[in-house]
């Protein structure tokens, strides 16, 4: 797994966090925390197909 992939599934782990604890707060700046979820995880996923394509 590449450093990029990596950093953006950290990215998507700390995110979908932050979300459930704002959402169990009562706070709808969770919303802004799952879109940042998806984009990572997006990120994550062609990053780590990416490399899987050019090293096979």
């Amino acid at each position: 797994m590449s450093r990029l992939a990596l950093y953006s599934l950290v990215v998507c782990v700390l995110a979908t966090s932050a979300a459930v604890v704002s959402f169990v707060q009562g706070m709808w700046l969770g919303v802004v925390w799952v879109l940042l979820a998806g984009v990572s995880s997006n990120m994550c996923w062609y990053y780590w197909r990416r490399d899987r394509q050019t090293a096979g």
